[in-house]
């Protein structure tokens, strides 16, 4: 069985300890969590590791989207920023739901053929993972596009006020820009377990020119707003990943 699915397990009691079981108001949005895991994969092999996924994980995870277990799942492709070179992810409601299908995906790849999955992990040996929750955004309620944006914050202690200028003044940019077809999905999320990046602003789009262009105007619609200058001053520094869609779904 591969790390991103041992880390899972592994890490289920602390993230237990982390997160509140409390069920959400009937007029608040649904709670969605996110396990990601970031690989750093031999360039010469990594081909062959998507080729290892989409035989033996992807039918997993979609059986598990299709069945209820899961919210989503993806897998994407470095095209540029980072050390990372692959990122797997699935989501769900609830740390527990997420934990559950994670453990039989895990015993289901095992037994279909973990032969493979001992190849994918010679392939990608090195890897980080996150546990993210979501605040904001469409991302993983409608298909993403084929081209994924992401960016990695570091902040401060005032992040709880970082994310309500995200809340109140960044998502109708980019809910309008979903609305105008501009992107296919946008989302922001905030760390729950991992490692220093405490934010996550991700967006998907059909193609990456039309991804690059929408964060252009993005950043021009944003550009003159004092509240933006300080959510860059509370998280002030991050990595930018570009990344291609290779698989996806969801509910």
């Amino acid at each position: 069985m591969r790390k991103f699915i041992k880390g899972a397990v592994l890490l289920q009691s602390c993230l237990l300890l982390a997160i509140s079981g409390a069920a959400q108001a009937a007029d608040e949005p649904a709670e969605s969590y996110v396990y990601g895991t970031y690989f750093v994969c031999d360039v010469t092999q990594q081909d062959r590791a998507d080729e290892i996924y989409m035989t033996l994980d992807q039918p997993l995870y979609a059986a598990a989207v299709a069945d209820g277990s899961l919210t989503g799942y993806g897998l994407y492709a470095h095209q540029t920023g980072g050390k990372w070179r692959r990122l797997t992810f699935s989501t769900a409601p609830s740390i527990q739901a997420l934990m559950d299908a994670q453990k039989k995906i895990g015993d289901q790849a095992d037994a279909k053929n973990k032969k493979l999955g001992d190849e994918f992990g010679k392939i990608c040996n090195a890897h980080d993972d996150y546990i993210w929750r979501s605040v904001a955004g469409n991302a993983g309620t409608s298909a993403a596009g084929s081209a994924a944006f992401s960016t990695y914050y570091v902040c401060d202690s005032r992040e709880v006020q970082a994310d309500a200028i995200v809340t109140q003044i960044f998502a109708p940019v980019y809910d309008k820009m979903v609305a105008d077809g501009k992107l296919s999905s946008w989302g922001y999320l905030e760390h729950i377990v991992g490692g220093s990046f405490r934010r996550l602003a991700t967006m998907t789009a059909p193609d990456m020119n039309s991804l690059m262009a929408a964060r252009g105007a993005i950043n021009e619609a944003l550009s003159d707003n004092a509240l933006g200058d300080t959510f860059a001053e509370i998280c002030d520094s991050h990595d930018d990943y570009m990344w291609e869609v290779k698989a996806g779904g969801t509910r």
